[in-house]
């Protein structure tokens, strides 16, 4: 029974090792016990484990070096966890994110979660349940495709740039965002909130965003559809929006 764990934790951790490169965390936490614990347990599941026992240290290190997960805590020193996230989400990173808080109320988790949060583990947890979560966010992150396709139109992740009927599009960053949005979720309906929450990363703005996101979505819709025999991106009316092969004309 022993060897038979060994081994399946050998195949667990390979998973890990993508192109090569072992995965790299960095745990933002200020409690030096509960750091050192995390740090010594992923490591030995052949993590690379960074700490960074601030937030302005932790927020540092990832404008200066790349990492596959972070595990942040919510109070920290100076600047939050809320802080760091809503800040490097705000600048497009895509990082997944393991917010760890005593904050157990609902509101609390919802709060964690629009602030771009991947992930929401309340203190005190177990190793085990920490790690499953660790896993469960990698696996996630590592699958989906550098491409994907509705109907005739292409989308490509990493180059960031996108086709219709073979035909580049010219799109600005915040347009590609917006297309990569609902490329992700076709046929599924888009609202403003989303959008505003998701690609402009404005939860707490004091004015709506509605005006801005019209006139982008305008702009997208034009350079998609604008001479295509099918519309596909489409107004639900009093709803928000979708994108999906229409009728022709």
């Amino acid at each position: 029974m022993v060897a038979i764990e060994r081994i399946f934790q050998g195949i667990v951790r390979k998973l890990f090792v993508m192109r090569g490169k072992t995965m790299r965390l960095l745990i933002i936490e200020d409690d030096e016990k509960t750091a050192g614990a995390l740090r010594k347990g992923l490591s030995r599941e052949g993590f690379e484990v960074s700490i960074a026992t601030t937030g302005e240290e932790g927020f540092f290190l990832l404008s200066t070096e790349a990492f596959d997960l972070v595990v942040l805590d919510w109070m920290l020193p100076g600047r939050d966890g809320l802080e760091i996230l809503e800040a490097i989400r705000a600048r497009g990173e895509r990082v997944p994110v393991l917010l760890l808080t005593a904050r157990d109320a609902v509101k609390d988790r919802v709060r964690g979660l629009e602030s771009g949060a991947d992930d929401y583990l309340v203190k005190p947890f177990a190793f085990p349940e920490l790690l499953a979560r660790v896993r469960s966010l990698l696996r996630r992150a590592s699958v989906e495709p550098l491409r994907r396709m509705v109907a005739d139109l292409v989308v490509d992740f990493e180059t960031r740039r996108a086709w219709r009927a073979g035909r580049e599009l010219n799109l600005t960053p915040r347009e590609f965002d917006l297309l990569a949005y609902f490329v992700r979720q076709p046929g599924e309906v888009v609202t403003r909130e989303m959008l505003a929450r998701d690609v402009w990363r404005e939860v707490n703005r004091a004015t709506p965003l509605d005006n801005v996101i019209d006139v982008h979505l305008a702009h997208l819709r034009k350079k998609v559809d604008e001479g295509q025999a099918r519309r596909l991106i489409h107004t639900i009316r009093g709803v928000g929006f979708v994108l999906r092969e229409g009728e022709q004309g």
